[in-house]
């Protein structure tokens, strides 16, 4: 229990609460009557340009701000009090850019598509839209009593068809487009198809387009199309029935969600070719205001690197390898497939050649058993076991041999569990003696090592007599001549440009790039998504439906659930829930493409629920457009590139730094493709980025390990007990499995919601996460207390402050206070603004008396953003009529915040000698003559030799002498 509250002092009889006394019970008939007020009067409602922006004076006088937070995933529990420190934090910065003159459009949408609301449909069955709808409106009450200044007519809802319509219509312009190498963009595919049609750009065989089955013409589009559809590598997890993305997959292979282990198969999904625009998601990066925390991030999940690409001849076959370090070619004395490569069973023999060292054969009979028992071991692996350092090094000879296109020297080919499909080509060159995974399995395996990079470390150039591979940049060449050129003595910047350039003109590699950065997996074999606006004819061709036919609405079902299996069963294959409604999944359908009605098969998979988050701040600047995703004047007024912002985006997106590589990235490619395409003018979603911390909690364990009821708990001597028992305590998430969630409607019930908000805001740096202590709200409380009864007073209600004209001491308390919130508003430092608050309003507290009103008004202005149900109250007892909430911030007064004299303190040696009260504005010169004169330095002095001065006006003097 708190400390002082409206409920204990109306509980306690000897105590007579003032009838005005600002209590949690005035908090809340202050609050909902505010509450009201703003929702009555479209307080908040930000105006969008009509037409021409310069035919309209008054809002093309007022620079604008798009503020966001990351979208909400609605909970059925409802929040606690650690969700809302974002939507505070960000209505704050909010409300402070309107009363400096902005248009400020802020709102709040729902990201309500995905696995929690399947799950718990599944667990109750009750319809998930049911149940997020529920949830959805029960997080809207608990926002709306926090005093959130959303724009409520812009909110949105990723659930709503008529939202829905324009995720499907983005599907369609990504799968209609393909990125253009030359154009250096997207291209609608009718430009690519049209190339194939001239002749501009051959087919593969080529044959003539007009000669292609419509099959086969499909196919090749599919090479091209930025959303395709591929027999590929994904993560399946049988315990969920679904397949997940690489970035929901956990470091020891799991399901991010549930804990399952996830496998790799092959299975036809949909994919992004989010890798088309790798070099632009790096390169843009750069003028971006993110934290660069996150932008390394991005970089590194991107994982650029410049090297070649190298054929090895394999009999009538090639293995091509992607190598960073082509200039130790003359060094590859073996070669590693990843188990799924595709050549694997291609280039294995009936038998093991002649004189196979045992050790290469895993004591298999022939290399088909070999390869195929290794192949079932490392799928059982994740990709992260795989690449981590193990003593044991495994593999297994295939059998077959590579020839090295310098050395010619045949080269066998191994694959081993540490090369992954994932990157590269799936295929290395292994050179031992500069590698030390490679290195490590030559030993295991007694492979052959060659030195080609000179040791700068005295221990010679015969890698047997090594404990590890030397790897360096800085060292020559050696070892690395063939008949027709050498490499030896070059460093390393020189050998890859020669030996790159022989490659290619020879036909057998070129300088390339390569990319960590994997297409980006598309399907869910889930029921509560987006259903996929593509339906399939009897030849299994896709097409896309015309837009006349958006949105496809998910079907009424009875069964929400996909088949699931024994999670370790990695032979098992999916089953949608889509796929159990035929009356759905067969239709008869005029696409309009002159083949009149055809029969054909819907799509049963649905979008992952990253889709609707990948361009919600594109439907808040026009939540009712039903003819366009977006209206391009005021998507350009809202997002479009501007001075410092040359990609333009949302001035201020707050959310944390889970997300770095997964919602920021797709909203990324996504927006990208819509500016290519030229539907809107801005090729980042997001122009600054600011990561919120956490608010954390204590959580107790009894002697078993669960948790316990946090509130229950009693602390004694130190030690913490639940109902007699001793428990631990550690701090962690707040949440309700952890049975230490405090609900904001508890706060809110027993101090009120500005309370809480400065509570949220005081706790410490918006940035970094910090401890939630139900009994340390009191002092918000307090300090709200004392505002209230600097104007009103308890007994009577009456205001009771006066027209007389502050003192001096009072201004500069006042201007101060103003320059130092605005500055601490303006830069996300509410912590330090609500303690200058506080200084001020206790200075004002101490003077005692009637505040005068030329303090008073300010004052609550100062503290509107922070606190706006009781400053609009005090506005209003103040004598003002409406709304506060565009009332003009304060402006400080220059003159007087700064002081009228500091104390510079004079040092001789490093010991202070003398203080003096000087001018803030005294220049460096007369300070040095000030100090030099004054009696005490003098007298310190005694005559010595002045060697130097160092001044650093306003406040310190140091003289060096000697």
């Amino acid at each position: 229990m708190s400390e002082t509250t409206a409920a204990t002092e109306a509980a306690e009889p000897h105590r007579t609460v003032p009838t005005f006394k600002y209590t949690a019970q005035l908090a809340a008939d202050i609050e909902a009557r505010w509450q009201d007020f703003w929702e009555e009067s479209g307080t908040y409602e930000a105006p969008n340009p009509s037409g021409d922006l310069a035919g309209d004076a008054e809002l093309a006088a007022k620079p604008k701000k798009f503020i966001m937070d990351m979208f909400p995933y609605p909970s059925g529990s409802g929040l606690h009090v650690g969700h809302p420190l974002g939507y505070i934090a960000t209505d704050v910065y909010a409300r402070h850019q309107r009363m400096t003159g902005h248009n400020v459009l802020h709102t709040l949408g729902f990201d309500s598509f995905g696995l929690p609301a399947e799950q718990h449909a599944v667990a109750t069955g009750t319809h998930p839209r049911a149940s997020t709808e529920d949830a959805i409106e029960n997080m809207r009450r608990q926002l709306r009593r926090l005093g959130l200044g959303h724009d409520m007519r812009r909110s949105v809802e990723t659930i709503d068809p008529a939202y829905y319509k324009w995720t499907q219509w983005i599907f369609l312009q990504i799968f209609n487009s393909w990125y253009d190498e030359e154009a250096g963009r997207a291209r609608p595919i009718d430009t690519l198809v049209a190339q194939f049609a001239s002749g501009a750009r051959p087919t593969p065989d080529g044959r003539a387009w007009d000669a292609l089955s419509a099959i086969e013409r499909s196919d090749l589009l599919g090479e091209y199309r930025l959303a395709y559809a591929s027999e590929s590598r994904v993560n399946w997890c049988p315990g969920l029935g679904t397949v997940l993305a690489n970035e929901e997959v956990t470091a020891d292979g799991r399901s991010e969600r549930g804990n399952f282990p996830v496998f790799k198969s092959k299975l036809r999904q949909w994919n992004m070719r989010i890798t088309a625009y790798a070099d632009r998601l790096i390169d843009d990066l750069e003028p971006l205001d993110w934290p660069e925390a996150i932008k390394l991030q991005q970089r590194n999940w991107i994982g650029r690197s410049e090297g070649a690409r190298v054929d090895f001849a394999v009999g009538d076959e090639k293995i091509t390898v992607f190598t960073t370090r082509q200039d130790t070619l003359f060094g590859a004395t073996y070669m590693v497939l990843a188990p799924e490569h595709e050549l694997v069973e291609t280039v294995v023999p009936a038998a093991w050649p002649e004189g196979t060292h045992d050790v290469w054969t895993g004591g298999h009979a022939t290399p088909g058993e070999a390869v195929a028992a290794y192949r079932k071991m490392a799928a059982a692996k994740s990709d992260v076991e795989r690449q981590a350092d193990a003593k044991e090094k495994t593999g297994v000879f295939t059998g077959a041999y590579a020839v090295n296109p310098v050395s010619g020297d045949q080269v066998p080919v191994f694959i081993a569990d540490y090369v992954l499909m994932g990157y590269g080509t799936g295929a290395i060159m292994a050179v031992p003696a500069h590698d030390s995974r490679d290195f490590a399995f030559a030993r295991a395996f007694e492979l052959p090592m060659r030195c080609v990079v000179q040791p700068s470390d005295g221990r010679g150039t015969d890698p047997a007599e090594w404990d590890d591979a030397f790897a360096s940049y800085e060292a020559k060449l050696v070892n690395s001549a063939n008949d027709e050129f050498s490499l030896d003595g070059l460093g390393v910047v020189d050998a890859k440009a020669r030996i790159t350039e022989w490659l290619a003109g020879r036909g057998i590699g070129e300088a390339t790039v390569n990319f960590r950065l994997r297409d980006w997996l598309f399907s869910r074999q889930r029921y509560w998504g987006e259903p996929f606006p593509i339906v399939y004819d009897e030849a299994g061709v896709a097409h896309a439906l015309p837009e006349s036919m958006l949105p496809l609405e998910l079907p009424e079902v009875d069964d929400y659930s996909p088949r699931t299996f024994d999670p370790d069963d990695a032979d098992t294959r999916p089953e949608t829930p889509l796929s159990r409604n035929a009356d759905w999944v067969n239709v008869d359908l005029d696409l309009g493409d002159g083949n009149g009605i055809r029969r054909y098969r819907r799509e049963t998979n649905t979008m992952p629920n990253w889709a609707g988050s990948c361009w919600y701040e594109l439907r808040y600047l026009d939540p009712n457009n039903s003819e366009r995703l977006v209206d391009p004047a005021i998507e350009q007024y809202w997002m479009g590139p501007r001075e410092g912002q040359p990609h333009g985006g949302v001035d201020l997106y707050v959310g944390g730094a889970e997300h770095a590589v997964l919602h920021l990235l797709y909203a990324r490619f996504w927006s990208k493709v819509l500016f290519d395409l030229g539907h809107i003018s801005s090729s980042e979603p997001f122009h600054k980025l600011y990561n919120q911390g956490m608010i954390q909690a204590f959580v107790y364990r009894d002697s078993r390990g669960f948790p316990v009821p946090a509130a229950e708990v009693e602390e004694r001597d130190g030690a913490y007990f639940h109902q007699g028992e001793p428990v631990s305590r550690v701090l962690g998430k707040m949440g309700k499995s952890l049975k230490n969630a405090v609900t904001p409607d508890e706060i809110c019930a027993e101090y009120g919601a500005d309370t809480l908000r400065l509570y949220e805001m005081a706790m410490g740096p918006l940035d970094v996460s910090r401890p939630w202590d139900t009994r340390a709200v009191v002092g918000q409380y307090r300090l709200l207390q004392r505002l209230w009864r600097n104007v009103v007073d308890e007994e009577t209600g009456a205001v009771t402050v006066s027209d007389a004209e502050p003192d001096e001491a009072t201004l500069r308390a006042l201007h101060k206070a103003i320059d130092g919130v605005g500055q601490d508003m303006a830069g996300l430092r509410f912590n330090t603004a609500i303690a200058k608050v506080t200084e001020l309003n206790n200075f004002l507290t101490k003077a005692g008396g009637a505040v005068p009103r030329a303090i008073a008004e300010p004052l609550v202005l100062l503290v509107a953003p922070l606190a706006p149900h009781i400053a609009e109250e005090l506005w209003r007892r103040l004598g003002h009529d409406g709304s506060l909430v565009h009332a003009p911030f304060p402006v400080a007064d220059p003159a007087l915040v700064q002081d009228e004299a500091v104390i510079c303190v004079v040092q001789i040696k490093g010991k202070v000698k003398a203080r003096l009260e000087v001018p803030p504005t005294i220049s460096d010169a007369d300070l040095e003559a000030l100090a030099l004169a004054d009696a005490g330095v003098v007298t310190a002095l005694a005559g010595a030799a002045v060697r130097k001065v160092i001044v650093r006006a306003p406040k310190l003097v140091n003289i060096v002498t000697g």
